[in-house]
């Protein structure tokens, strides 16, 4: 069982910065791929940006050189430093920690409020 906590969330104004963090603990084995989705109201869960344990990421496309995730693989540690945000950004943010080897798993957080309002 992994535990992911996350951190970071808040309001701010837009044009604002805020950096999110998520930690995760309790399993032996690596974790491949973790990333930031969001979910605003009324809208399904989309996928804000993700990085594999090599360092490779990927970005939703309303994001691309705004956001940027970064990964702390010694501490099961992962990133999302969120610059210029916009209100559409408004959302819970989860963090995701997936592995695809065997024994494989997908674990969520418990979401975290980020608010963009003046």
């Amino acid at each position: 069982q992994v535990q992911l906590v996350e951190s970071g969330g808040g309001l701010v104004q837009p044009g604002g910065s805020l950096r999110l963090s998520c930690a995760a603990s309790g399993s032996p084995f690596s974790i491949d791929v973790m990333g930031w989705y969001r979910q605003a109201p009324g809208k399904q869960r989309e996928l804000v940006a993700a990085i594999t344990s090599g360092g490779i990421t990927n970005y939703a496309d309303s994001v691309q050189g705004r956001f940027t995730i970064s990964r702390d693989n010694a501490k099961n540690t992962v990133y999302l430093q969120m610059n210029s945000l916009k209100p559409e950004d408004t959302a819970v943010f989860y963090c995701n920690a997936r592995r695809f080897l065997v024994p494989r798993f997908n674990y969520w957080g418990q979401g975290t409020q980020v608010t963009v309002s003046s």
